[in-house]
């Protein structure tokens, strides 16, 4: 008996310290794993808080200033009384806190690129604050009032234009460094595929080495369990082994199943990572509402109101209410064929007040298609783009036509503009654009959102996504004629 113990003991501590060597590369892998996406974490929190931060400036400052400094020259605001003047608003104390926020953002930013656009931003700040202090002091003197107002027009707008530009040239740069933290976590998620894979080979060849050196009474159990890391390793997750015994081999089979259940996971959880950081990715370009409509629409509702037009302004906040609805749509990314025309529909009546004089529009949809489904923002920006790149440049009025019906077991959707059409090199740019093979260019200054082909890449990405890369979008214009868009989508 004793020596029938020590045999034991034996054969349990060697099974222990075999599956110890099994078991820490895997924590340590863990460990780096967890450490090096909490490191990508923070960068892209970090990336997320400056941008969005920025963004606050950029979408503000340029008017704010503007209108200041117009109503302290102006008497607006009454400037040369002490008591008003620190009640009211302080062109001084906006410039401050702007200079001190993007200080901030500099000393916390280690990319070159991005110091410098904050150099130039924070060196323009300084100069506007000193043609700021030209013009109080002016206002202070009295009797400067067309010198001043010729300094608001010469130096502060042409000063917060540029601020308002090298805002906007950081945020581009700021969203590029996001792009590519994001390629490096995929990178790195690649890399720990590849390491995971090879640890494996290892730990299963380490096994069946051990295996072949222990006693006859635990051989077989030994061979079934080489038997079920074969499968594993075949990509088997629903291996499961039950020695059917009370010693150690019972210790070995727990940790065994265990493993494949961990690694299992982990190898699930990685997959599932990667399809939700795309996913979040179009859902991010998919959700993206131009700020520029919103505030121009809610100045046309401003202009109707004052003018006593009181029922269209109710008309276009309807319709607004409309857009933003289906816009939302709960976070589905799907809706029914229905909603998006009606959400084209909303889109197009808001436009049209807008742009009455050089806009019409009309929508044919057969009734068969309308309960169908379709991805949730697919013709709007396409409509989008026929207008502000279409019939915004041609002279006299346009119509753009939205029809949908079934063809060839497919539903096509298609969206025509008697605009300015596109050249020859143009409409091959453009194709090249929506197919991916070319990036999309930003201007200094300029959103990506204005730039032709945009929306449309977007969607085209999105199709082929969810739908399957026969489906998609084809686009066909002559120069001086337009442009027609045809969607195609499957039967869903």
């Amino acid at each position: 008996m004793p020596r029938t113990k020590v045999k034991k003991s034996k054969i349990q501590s060697k099974l222990i310290l075999y599956i110890w060597i099994c078991v820490i590369p895997l924590i340590v892998l863990f460990a780096v794993a967890v450490t090096r996406l909490f490191s990508y974490y923070q960068k892209y929190d970090l990336l997320v808080r400056n941008i969005t931060s920025a963004n606050e400036f950029n979408m503000s400052f340029k008017d704010s200033m503007d209108e200041m400094m117009y109503r302290i020259i102006t008497g607006s605001a009454n400037w040369t009384d002490s008591e008003k003047k620190l009640e009211g608003e302080n062109p001084d104390e906006y410039i401050d806190q702007a200079t001190k926020h993007f200080t901030e953002l500099r000393e916390r930013t280690t990319e070159e690129n991005v110091r410098s656009d904050l150099d130039a931003l924070i060196k323009l700040l300084g100069i506007l604050r000193e043609r700021t202090d030209d013009i109080l002091k002016n206002v202070e003197e009295g009797g400067h009032y067309d010198e001043n107002m010729e300094m608001l027009d010469m130096n502060i707008r042409t000063l917060t234009s540029l601020i308002q530009e090298d805002i906007q040239v950081y945020i581009y740069d700021e969203a590029t460094n996001m792009e590519q933290l994001r390629r490096e976590v995929a990178a790195s998620l690649l890399t720990t595929i590849r390491i995971l894979v090879g640890m494996l080979i290892i730990i299963i060849a380490f096994i069946y080495f051990i295996s072949r050196r222990l006693s006859r009474r635990i051989t077989e159990p030994i061979t079934e369990l080489a038997e079920m890391t074969e499968k594993f390793a075949g990509g088997d997750f629903s291996v499961s082994y039950h020695p059917g015994t009370d010693d150690e081999m019972s210790t070995l089979a727990e940790s065994f199943n265990s493993m494949v259940k961990e690694i299992e996971t982990l190898i699930e959880g990685i997959h599932k990572e990667q399809e939700n950081a795309k996913d979040a990715e179009l859902r991010l370009l998919q959700e993206q509402i131009n700020p520029h409509f919103l505030y121009n629409t809610l100045d046309a509702i401003i202009w109707m109101t004052e003018a006593g037009e009181n029922q269209k302004a109710i008309q276009v906040i309807q319709e607004l209410s409309s857009f933003f609805r289906i816009s939302l749509s709960k976070g589905q990314s799907e809706i029914t064929i229905s909603d998006e025309r009606e959400h084209v529909k909303s889109y197009l009546e808001i436009q049209r007040y807008r742009y009455q004089d050089i806009m019409d529009y009309e929508i044919e949809f057969d009734e068969e298609i309308l309960d169908y489904h379709i991805q949730k923002l697919t013709l709007q920006p396409i409509v989008e783009n026929a207008l502000y790149h279409g019939i915004k440049n041609k002279r006299g009025k346009g119509l753009i036509k939205v029809t949908g019906k079934i063809d060839q077991g497919d539903i096509v959707f298609t969206v025509c503009d008697d605009g300015i059409g596109m050249k020859e090199d143009e409409l091959e740019r453009l194709k090249r654009l929506i197919s991916g093979e070319e990036d999309i260019v930003v201007k200094t200054g300029e959103s990506v959102r204005n730039q032709n082909g945009f929306g449309m890449a977007n969607v085209e990405k999105r199709i082929e996504k969810n739908y399957g890369r026969q489906y998609g979008i084809k686009v066909d214009s002559k120069y001086m004629e337009g442009t027609v868009v045809t969607v195609r989508i499957p039967m869903v």
